[in-house]
């Protein structure tokens, strides 16, 4: 059975250091008719809940912990039976959103999460967070990247617990060594492909 890779977009806001922003945040579904993991949980937990159809979640993996990424994620999980899987180093980001609870696990460099026939590589790229991972869907030719690369170059790293060099190193030494025609899925806004993301990171001094 073919693996499917569903987008979904939820509004809301983002909000850290004393400042809310209005977001659109991209919440991708892969898997299968019986069974999928959604990356990340953002704002609406009842389109996601939809957007699941009834099939086995076999997790909700978040790429880092902002809250305009995991704001619906308990919700959801509740909803649907699935375990919340973060990078322990995002805690501290969790912890703002949810102070009073962690997630059901933990994910690192290296983890493999099956489904559907294939299987998701988690890969660390720290630098917009600490924690902040990409799931590389090989056998689709696909990476899903959260807020560490976009269509037209890093995330953003102007706020707490961020850092420019560190997210230069994460998205060269990580992404940028996919295939070129690897499509890059964001946690918001558009795709884009590592080969289009190798030029303009090109122009971006060391």
């Amino acid at each position: 059975m073919t693996v499917t890779i569903e987008n979904l977009v939820t509004s809301g806001t983002f909000s850290l250091d004393g400042g809310t922003w209005d977001v659109d945040n991209n919440v991708w579904i892969v898997g299968n008719d019986d069974e999928c993991v959604i990356i990340d949980s953002p704002h609406d937990a009842a389109a996601i809940i939809n957007q699941v159809r009834g099939r086995k979640v076999l997790a909700i993996l978040l790429t880092h912990a902002h809250n305009d990424h995991i704001g619906a994620a308990r919700e959801v999980a509740a909803a649907v039976g699935a375990p919340i899987v973060l990078n322990p180093e995002d805690l501290v980001l969790w912890k703002q959103a949810y102070p009073d609870t962690e997630p059901d696990r933990y994910h690192g460099e290296g983890d493999v999460f099956e489904v559907g026939g294939t299987a998701l590589l988690a890969i660390h790229t720290p630098g917009h967070s600490p924690g902040s991972t990409c799931f590389y869907l090989e056998s689709e030719g696909t990476v899903f990247t959260g807020d560490t690369l976009f269509n037209g170059g890093p995330g953003a790293t102007g706020r707490s617990y961020s850092d420019y060099p560190t997210i230069l190193t994460s998205i060269r030494e990580r992404l940028l060594t996919l295939p070129p025609e690897t499509v890059v899925r964001t946690g918001h806004g558009d795709n884009t492909t590592i080969g289009a993301e190798r030029e303009t990171l090109a122009k971006v001094s060391q």
